[in-house]
């Protein structure tokens, strides 16, 4: 029986491709592709195609071209970072008051406790800037580019747990199967580079035992899977099976390709399955990826000073400066999303030391990045984005001393910093109460904060929808405003 005849039998995608790429490798693509249809299937993205397909346009003119979000997995603690409170020292071993709690509710890691005293910073803050913008000791690097920092000290969260604290930042939803924020951007914005993917992802860890990270937080998901991020690793083999597999040369898999897109085009004919075209652009990315991916990622050639702006880590692959070195080089080459995760941020105890490590391990890279973009003129159309999913209590969780103490989760207000295009330099928005606990000025949703970048990337965050299973969803879900404040 032909391929022809096969088609009209209504084969399954499970069996056609299986027997077109059999031994190929092209189903070992899948680290590119949304593992949940490989083989295709009854998804929503394939019940309901949308109705506002990617046409790479803005809204209305960008003030950004690119985003660099570097997420600090864990919840990076405010109080010993960015917002200097006194107040925490002057009443050091006294309990929270009732009246600032508020009911609100704790985690079961601290619920038990029967008092909670208030533990100051062990470290000391000075002010920088124009602005005089408080920074924290532990964050010199930083200290010094205070000027291109623009600071939102009242952002404010629905979830109380990391998972869903990540992932309610990162797809707005708490529940998993929602598109990320850079699959949204790669959705409506398209790519301005053919040769690598509209949105990378890079991964690196603080310590080990920390909150895991899972695929769902750059996941397409009923978008189509042509718009998942793609995670670029360390090593000899950046994305899993890239590289052709032994005895298929270059030649013989672009042979291989265009056979196989005729048979996808066939295979549309009866089955009107748009992921059959979103599969088939996949392959043709993985094909220009070959190329393009050893040559963005190699970065031997880097000059020695670039070394040294970055620190010595970010000569080791794998690291938070070797990756923040890799996402100036994505977007030189004009990736439009890199999203950075850095795990170890999860301090319940022992934070004193905890957090002075892991700050080390990300303040000079950090820091370096703005500088590097900068000198570059990268940074006039590039967004920087530095921060967690949550905050970290004004109270110890356990026991409190002088020089130990552990913050428990803390979602009613934390900070973050961005840099770059769009957004006013050396500026500090928002504020909390004398405890670090409450937002008192200028409150930011995380649904503000997402409808913000995507205001700065021209795009309207109430138009960017898409239809399924007969509703049409957005990153912002059914709330969100442009914080106008904190616009150039």
């Amino acid at each position: 029986m032909d391929i022809q005849d096969q088609l009209h039998d209504q084969l399954s995608r499970r069996n056609f491709l299986g027997q077109a790429s059999a031994g190929l490798g092209t189903i070992a693509l899948a680290s590119l592709l949304n593992p949940t249809n490989l083989f295709g299937g009854t998804g929503p993205g394939v019940d309901s195609p949308g109705e506002n397909p990617a046409v790479g346009k803005p809204h209305f003119p960008p003030k950004v071209k690119r985003v660099i979000y570097l997420f600090q997995s864990g919840a990076p603690s405010q109080l010993e970072l960015f917002d200097y409170k006194p107040k925490l020292e002057a009443m050091w071993g006294q309990d929270l008051p009732a009246s600032v709690r508020n009911g609100q509710r704790l985690t079961g890691m601290s619920a038990g406790q029967s008092r909670f005293p208030l533990a100051a910073s062990k470290y000391k803050f000075a002010q920088y800037g124009p602005s005089q913008m408080w920074i924290s000791e532990l964050l010199p690097h930083t200290a010094r580019i205070a000027n291109d920092l623009t600071f939102v000290r009242s952002l404010h969260t629905e979830a109380i747990n990391h998972d869903p604290a990540v992932t309610f930042f990162q797809t707005g939803s708490q529940q998993a199967g929602r598109p990320s924020l850079g699959s949204w951007v790669s959705y409506g914005l398209g790519s301005d580079n053919q040769n690598l993917p509209s949105f990378v992802v890079l991964l690196s860890k603080g310590r080990d035992g920390d909150q895991p990270l899972y695929a769902k937080l750059w996941s397409n998901g009923f978008l189509p899977s042509v718009h998942q991020g793609v995670v670029f690793r360390s090593g000899p083999d950046p994305v899993y099976y890239l590289n052709n597999p032994p005895g298929i040369d270059k030649s013989s898999r672009r042979r291989m390709l265009d056979y196989l897109g005729k048979l996808h085009q066939e295979q549309f004919k009866h089955v009107l399955d748009p992921e059959i075209n979103s599969r088939m652009a996949q392959y043709e990315m993985a094909y220009r990826m070959q190329t393009s991916v050893p040559e963005t990622l190699d970065i031997s050639k880097e000059p020695d000073y670039i070394f040294d702006m970055y620190g010595p880590d970010s000569r080791k692959p794998g690291t938070f400066a070797a990756n923040c070195v890799l996402a100036r080089k994505l977007v030189e080459k004009d990736v439009k999303f890199v999203q950075l995760y850095h795990q170890g941020w999860d301090q319940h105890g022992n934070l004193p030391n905890d957090i002075k490590i892991q700050a080390k391990s990300v303040d000079q890279p950090s820091a370096a990045l703005i500088q590097d973009l900068k000198q570059r003129g990268l940074l006039d159309d590039t967004l920087v984005i530095w921060g967690g999913e949550f905050g970290r209590g004004a109270y110890s969780q356990g026991k409190l001393t002088r020089d130990n103490y552990g913050r428990d989760h803390h979602p009613r207000a934390f900070s973050v910093w961005m840099a770059g295009a769009g957004v006013k330099k050396g500026m500090v928005y928002g504020e909390t109460d004398d405890f670090g606990y409450n937002v008192v000025k200028e409150p930011v949703h995380v649904h503000d904060f997402q409808a913000t970048i995507l205001h700065l990337l021209g795009v309207d965050h109430e138009k960017l929808t898409f239809k399924s299973q007969g509703r049409r969803y957005r990153l912002t879900d059914v709330h969100g405003n442009v914080v106008k404040p904190l616009l150039a």
